[in-house]
């Protein structure tokens, strides 16, 4: 059986992706943080297990991605889907704030690629998926560190598709637009329903369709992709 490890499963777009990948067969590894209560069983209903890290520290990277090929043998895929966001002007975000967004942001997804690469170079297969943001690709008002973090992880992506691409690796990435998440429970109503009248589609997304985006990335039908960003955002970035 295929499996996959992804990265802050424990709700919104991580929760819907290890869904939808259960679904194509997956067995997956939903990993968390702080929203640990509950996460084996939310897992064990998917077929799957769950691991806990902080992925803002490397140490327990290693001891996480460690513990998932102890338990599950290897890794066909890698969903880095975990992030956070800091809102303000850059001059209000003060240094702690903007280390610890790039840590999690930035230097976990490369540091959680980094410890499962290998296996997937000795195999000569396996799936890298990063999310991004629609914000790292244009940028945002009062959202710099972030669009910057995210800016990051599309520049990472396409560049490490081209130096996996040789051993049968594919690197991918997905931009969200507004999503509906808890991510967006700082938003009064009104706000939210002019996000939804900006997007030309008429309405917020939804962790599902991240998730199918991904289910399509992740899978054979995507086998000559790779290096690409997929802007799902409703046509708020075109």
């Amino acid at each position: 059986m295929k499996t996959a490890l992804i990265t802050g499963a424990s709700g919104g777009i991580g929760y819907a992706i290890a869904e939808a990948l259960a679904k194509d067969g997956y067995l997956p590894v939903l990993h968390c943080n702080r929203h640990a209560d509950g996460m084996q069983e939310r897992a064990a209903s998917l077929g799957g297990i769950a691991v806990q890290a902080d992925l803002s520290d490397t140490a327990q990277i290693t001891r996480m991605t460690e513990d998932v090929l102890r338990q599950v043998g290897h890794v066909d895929v890698l969903v880095n889907n975990a992030g956070i966001s800091v809102s303000g002007l850059l001059t209000d975000i003060d240094e702690v704030q903007r280390q610890k967004l790039f840590a999690v942001n930035v230097l976990g997804t490369i540091e959680c690629t980094r410890a499962l690469l290998p296996q997937m170079v000795h195999r000569k297969a396996g799936c890298i998926l990063n999310i991004s943001s629609m914000w790292g690709q244009v940028g945002a008002s009062c959202e710099v560190d972030y669009s910057a973090a995210k800016a990051a992880v599309i520049g990472f992506t396409k560049a490490l598709a081209q130096e996996v691409a040789p051993s049968g690796i594919r690197v991918n990435c997905i931009a969200p637009g507004v999503i509906r998440t808890a991510m967006l429970d700082c938003y009064d109503a009104q706000t939210l329903d002019d996000l939804a009248e900006e997007t030309p589609l008429g309405r917020l997304g939804t962790p599902e369709d991240i998730a199918h985006a991904a289910a399509f990335l992740c899978s054979d039908r995507a086998d000559f992709i790779t290096g690409q960003v997929l802007g799902v955002n409703g046509g708020f970035v075109i």
